[in-house]
């Protein structure tokens, strides 16, 4: 290989080990780091559960004195600041590395360049940008809270062939098999935190924890309720408590169902609320500001119109079962207010496949 082709064969290891993080690691980036001595992989690792320690850390502790003079590949920019621990490229540094090889630069502004440029200072070689676009892919989430103040959102949707996610009477389980609900668990295990609104949260009285899949963690279960209208005698109340549950308010909230819902153990969130219902970006943006990175969204129609209209969902996941419910079915998107086809928002497929019966997209929008 060349030495290109073996540089991007390491960092496409050290981000496969990376994704271990993803949905664990919030607010930090999920990072993966691994060491090669030559040939040989002599330390990886990668971002722990809650942050620490880092990716280099935990492989530079593996690797010990077989460090000097090796080559790191690290799928972004190490640290450069104190925090919790010490930086990273302090410790890239003390061990003696004699290369780091990256694929993205920090844009958090304590470190945006500095890790880099620690490092060359110090005498070592520094190759940027090796995957990079894979790992803006990966870290979507680290990188919009820090650019934008907003979470990469997820949108998930289980509709039939016609586009739809219910019956006239609501029905809606299960529209999909088992292996595609076993997919679903999956993709929460990956995400930070999964979100309804408060008419799904109603209707289906929803768990959203991840089950079936020994998780030791499970993501926080956030509700957009502007009155607080759902019951604290919910599924979701009666089991805040065990995992974390968010309830997202309006001004107007009640003060009784304020205290209620506190009273569980969930946290409560005031963001605003024009005409009574809850602007969709300052809820996401209060979100952000608590450190959530990755959401996966599994609203109704309305929401998810409201998150494709304002170009808030960075990704959409759709489940497809093969049957018809007809134009009595209640529609997965609510109304998008196009009035022009140049309006609708564009879609590029990333990734397909057949789970059972059914089938699975992954999709981005443009």
């Amino acid at each position: 290989m060349s030495d290109k082709a073996t540089d991007e064969a390491r960092m496409a290891h050290a981000l496969r080990l990376a994704a271990r993080g993803l949905g664990n690691v919030w607010p930090n980036p999920a990072v993966g780091c691994v060491i090669l001595q030559g040939d040989r992989v002599v330390g990886r690792g990668w971002t722990q559960p809650g942050g620490r320690p880092h990716a280099e850390r935990r492989a530079l502790d593996q690797a010990g004195a077989a460090a000097r003079g090796a080559t790191a590949f690290v799928t972004l920019e190490p640290c450069a600041h104190h925090g919790h621990t010490p930086p990273c490229a302090e410790g890239l540094i003390a061990a003696g590395v004699a290369r780091v090889v990256t694929a993205l630069t920090d844009p958090d502004p304590r470190v945006a360049g500095r890790g880099h440029a620690m490092l060359r200072a110090a005498g070592i070689a520094v190759t940027e940008g090796v995957l990079q676009a894979e790992a803006t892919r990966l870290n979507a989430g680290f990188l919009r809270r820090v650019t934008e103040g907003l979470p990469f959102v997820t949108l998930k949707l289980a509709t039939s062939l016609d586009g739809r996610i219910a019956t006239a009477s609501g029905e809606s389980r299960w529209i999909t098999g088992a292996q595609a609900r076993t997919h679903v668990h999956m993709l929460r295990m990956t995400h930070d935190a999964v979100m309804v609104g408060a008419g799904t949260a109603l209707a289906d009285d929803p768990d959203l924890t991840v089950r079936g899949l020994g998780a030791r963690h499970q993501p926080v279960r956030i509700v957009l309720d502007s009155r607080l209208r759902l019951p604290v005698g919910s599924r979701l109340g009666r089991s805040a408590g065990d995992s974390p549950v968010w309830m997202v308010h309006g001004p107007d909230a009640p003060a009784a169902a304020r205290s209620a819902w506190a009273a569980t153990g969930a946290t409560l969130i005031e963001a605003e609320a024009p005409g009574g219902s809850l602007a969709t970006r300052p809820a996401l943006a209060a979100l952000a500001a608590r450190g959530l990175t990755r959401i996966l969204c599994e609203g109704g129609g309305t929401l998810a119109a409201s998150l494709l209209n304002d170009r808030l969902a960075g990704d959409l996941a759709l489940y497809t079962a093969g049957l018809a419910l007809g134009a009595e079915g209640r529609a997965a998107l609510g109304a998008l207010k196009l009035a022009r086809l140049a309006d609708a928002p564009r879609l590029i497929l990333r990734e397909s496949q057949t789970l059972g019966a059914d089938s699975y997209t992954l999709w981005s929008l443009a």
